[in-house]
């Protein structure tokens, strides 16, 4: 991973998740991406509107890392045959964890879904909902990335290691956390393959606009260099998204004036994980 550093600014990788989720989700992101204010965004490749989407995308190709959002538990993956409730997968994952060689089909399929439509292999690979660290599936991954990628001096993808710096964690970063962010990185590490130093980004998706700002401005002060602050957002509060009203509020932030007053603020430089 790269970590460009311009009159002493840490280098941070602001990834939106979710791309192809649904139509205002990729919209929204193209449109930051354009803007400069995102370095990195992962895609859903089991949604439908993949294969579609990913033309807003061509416009900051090689501008901003793009990378495979791996699913297990979205209605996309329960679709395909292999999905699961949030609840159920986390519960396999704790009672002995993913069948590997199944995981790994499932993963190769993903990745091929990838590289059909980005005619390219992914630039990192992380997990709608934090998925690639669940027991089974992360070694599955490291598996497959090194099997795949490993030949590929110039090109290994890195992985998401899911874990808040120890001052900015809270209950939920530390449950997520638990679930295999460690022994992801410990595996992934004896592959060869780079792990972000931390995530940022975690909550609850409530408040409004100007929660979020405080939010931001925290994660961007606590972030160590080459960690990841995740977002989610889009153009609109979509009908039936969970999270759609936290997606426009993240949205309307992050283009707003106030985004990159934030940035030199905090002395932060939004760059991107794949060597340069």
């Amino acid at each position: 991973m790269s970590a460009p550093n311009q009159l002493g600014l840490r280098g941070v990788i602001l990834c939106a998740d979710d791309f192809a989720v649904h139509e205002s989700a990729s919209r929204g992101i193209a449109a930051l991406a354009a803007m400069g204010r995102l370095s990195a965004t992962s895609a859903m490749v089991l949604s439908p509107r993949w294969p579609q989407d990913v033309a807003l995308l061509q416009e900051v190709r090689g501008h901003i890392d793009v990378g495979l959002h791996l699913d297990w538990t979205s209605d996309f993956a329960i679709a395909a045959g292999h999905g699961k409730s949030l609840r159920a997968a986390m519960f396999k994952a704790a009672l002995g964890g993913f069948d590997r060689t199944a995981a790994r089909d499932v993963i190769e399929r993903q990745l091929d879904a990838f590289e059909a439509q980005w005619m390219a292999p992914p630039d990192f690979v992380d997990g709608h909902q934090h998925v690639q660290q669940f027991a089974g599936i992360r070694d599955a991954l490291v598996q497959a990335l090194a099997s795949r990628y490993g030949h590929k001096s110039d090109h290994t993808p890195y992985v998401r290691i899911s874990r808040a710096p120890a001052a900015s964690a809270d209950l939920k970063s530390w449950v997520i956390a638990a679930m295999g962010a460690s022994a992801l990185e410990t595996i992934a590490t004896k592959a060869g393959i780079t792990g972000a130093t931390a995530l940022l980004g975690i909550y609850d998706f409530s408040g409004d606009g100007a929660r979020y700002a405080g939010l931001m401005a925290g994660w961007l002060h606590a972030a160590p260099a080459r960690s990841i602050i995740m977002c989610h957002p889009a153009l609109s509060d979509e009908v039936g998204d969970a999270i759609g009203a936290a997606r426009a509020r993240e949205f309307a932030y992050l283009g707003s004036a106030d985004f990159p007053q934030a940035l030199a603020r905090a002395r932060v430089q939004l760059v991107r994980g794949v060597s340069q």
